[in-house]
């Protein structure tokens, strides 16, 4: 990388970090990409954690986003965690836990919550229904993914590119689609 892409970069990361408003931050992990942690909840992010690939799909033009929207929300990342560019957490109220040693591929989204009611009436009051999500260790997410409130995804799955995960993955087997549907069984983790 050129000497005028590494200062664009650490500029960005800089801005962005101005930008950000999280109440409560806890871990020393390593920004490669510019990202924004905002909200009243607490995110807690382990050692030897990477947010942002440098060599990928938005890491000139894209930013990273987690918030943990009110003080019961909590986003917990674990150690060695490898998150590529463009990724969105958003807890508006529950638990958002991502295990050891999980790598999540570029534009990623993880939500608790549906965001708004269904009802008209309370559409434009309420956060929506709130469900924690639980990504175990060594799962590996593709591109494109979305996870939505609710779900535990198994230790050791692979989630393929552009899924959207609306129900648990059981461990050691591979899911792709929208709707999600098992692939295949990962036999080589089986006990």
């Amino acid at each position: 990388m050129g000497i005028k892409s590494f200062l664009w970069v650490k500029l960005r990361i800089w801005k962005y970090k101005m930008l950000s408003s999280a109440k409560y931050i806890e871990g020393n992990f390593n920004i490669h990409q510019p990202i924004v942690l905002n909200g009243e909840g607490k995110i807690i992010i382990g050692k030897e954690t990477h947010i942002g690939v440098i060599r990928s799909p938005y890491y000139y033009n894209g930013y990273g986003y987690i918030e943990a929207r009110t003080p019961e929300a909590t986003i917990t990342i674990k150690d060695n965690v490898h998150i590529n560019n463009n990724c969105s957490i958003i807890s508006a109220g529950g638990e958002i836990t991502i295990e050891s040693n999980t790598l999540i591929g570029y534009n990623c989204h993880i939500y608790d919550s549906d965001f708004h009611e269904i009802n008209t009436y309370d559409r434009l009051n309420t956060s929506g229904n709130i469900g924690n999500v639980l990504i175990k260790k060594n799962v590996f997410i593709g591109n494109n993914v979305t996870i939505l409130k609710g779900v535990t995804i198994g230790e050791n799955s692979v989630i393929g590119s552009n899924t959207v995960v609306t129900k648990d993955v059981p461990k050691n087997t591979t899911v792709g689609g929208n709707p999600m549907k098992i692939i295949s069984e990962l036999k080589y983790f089986n006990e």
